[in-house]
């Protein structure tokens, strides 16, 4: 009897043939599909990390603003922000207007700001310093980056790129175990099925789902693939759903870092076992219109933060959520005219639940200045020592080439 295209699929899915049947899978799906612990399994409940990469050179004097130093306004006499427009903090310092999210979350004990961070000879060039803090490493070459040292140690656990469209991964996740993924939507992990007509995919369809219903008890390399295969479906169809049916407990601006977040707030919510999400908030390099492009950017970057944080802790997550800000350089302490040149030191945000709240470190001083910058007094190793021993408890000096003395950015 001549066999039917129904037969065909059938014998190429227990043959283990993925590419006879028409599949394609994104590779990370397949492993996600294995990895993924369950709810109430060791590593569903793990600590989890979002970097957020301010990429340009954020001006973290008009970030965190020493508004009472009387040499603010001399050195920006135009880009001096005014007193009563700041979130205080204390006294002598307040957060750009723009900030009010993050505000919020200051008087709510949930954000922790490291002030005056650096690196020793510093380097103005863009594309440099970004290596150096991606990688953690001042080394002539740089090859591989911090995050995917770390998750060297971590690897039962998954990590995501939240990419805008053609985004390249960045080096800090470079030397992972397996391939970090990029992506833009969850439509990023749909199945493909390869059959030219719509018949035919639902065929195939068809044939794939009684697969992952009926399983098999066939030992060895076989059997493997064909729940490989199956399971690879149902993460598919599971995350297919999560995307249709997830409603934040917070609205989110409709902004791109707050849609990255978003899907960064829905990839936690499934369950995946992931613990380190990597986005790029772009466009800080205010030469020129400083003032109106700053507020932009940090209105955007504090929306976004603010609305994830609220979302996941109404979840019951706050408690495993540490979202980390940095920038590859501040900008220089006087105006050029509307904007700022590339400078050196500058504030990283910390928020979660766990953080110590407040300022940690003391401002750098505004007379006190090299080349017109201002001097860092925080290794940013240091910050990432913190992060790595204390919440994804990773050895630090094996990720940073040596030893770096924690910061204090967790409560005691």
């Amino acid at each position: 009897m001549t066999p039917t295209r129904r037969d065909f699929l059938k014998t190429s899915l227990a043959g283990g043939s993925l590419v006879a049947w028409g599949l394609t899978v994104p590779g990370f799906l397949t492993r996600t599909a294995h990895a993924a612990p369950s709810a109430d399994k060791a590593g569903a409940k793990d600590t989890i990390l979002v970097v957020i990469q301010l990429t340009g050179g954020n001006d973290g004097l008009n970030t965190v603003v020493p508004h009472k130093d009387a040499e603010y306004a001399k050195l920006r006499p135009t880009l001096k922000l005014p007193s009563a427009q700041l979130k205080k903090i204390n006294d002598d310092l307040g957060l750009h207007p723009s900030l009010d999210g993050l505000a919020g979350l200051l008087e709510d004990q949930a954000l922790c700001i490291v002030q005056g961070v650096g690196y020793p000879n510093p380097t103005q060039s863009h594309f440099r310093s970004m290596d150096i803090w991606q990688a953690a490493s001042q080394a002539d070459t740089l090859n591989e980056g911090w995050v995917g040292k770390a998750l060297r140690q971590l690897p039962s656990a998954g990590s995501f790129h939240l990419a805008a469209a053609n985004e390249s991964a960045p080096l800090a996740l470079t030397g992972a175990p397996a391939r970090v993924p990029s992506l833009t939507t969850l439509d990023d992990f749909q199945l493909r099925l390869a059959a030219a007509s719509n018949a035919d995919k639902k065929e195939q369809r068809e044939v794939i789902e009684g697969a992952a219903k009926a399983g098999s008890d066939k030992p060895g390399l076989l059997d493997f693939v064909q729940r490989t295969a199956a399971n690879t479906y149902a993460s598919s169809q599971r995350l297919q759903e999560l995307g249709k049916n997830y409603q934040p407990k917070v609205p989110y601006p409709n902004t791109p870092l707050a849609n990255r977040l978003k899907l960064a707030a829905q990839l936690i919510d499934a369950d995946l076992g992931a613990r380190i999400f990597y986005v790029s908030h772009d466009n800080y390099d205010t030469h020129a219109t400083q003032l109106p492009t700053h507020a932009t950017l940090l209105q955007q970057l504090s929306g976004a933060m603010t609305a994830f944080y609220k979302d996941m802790a109404a979840r019951g997550y706050q408690d495993r959520i540490l979202m980390m800000t940095f920038s590859e350089f501040g900008r220089r302490v006087a105006q050029n005219g509307s904007g700022t040149d590339h400078g050196t030191a500058a504030p990283m945000f910390l928020v979660g639940s766990k953080v110590k709240a407040g300022l940690v470190g003391a401002h750098p001083s505004l007379t006190e200045l090299e080349f017109g910058n201002l001097k860092f007094h925080t290794d940013f190793r240091r910050v990432y020592a913190s992060v790595l021993d204390q919440w994804l408890g990773v050895a630090s000096k094996d990720v940073l080439g040596g030893s770096y003395t924690p910061v204090e950015i967790f409560k005691g």
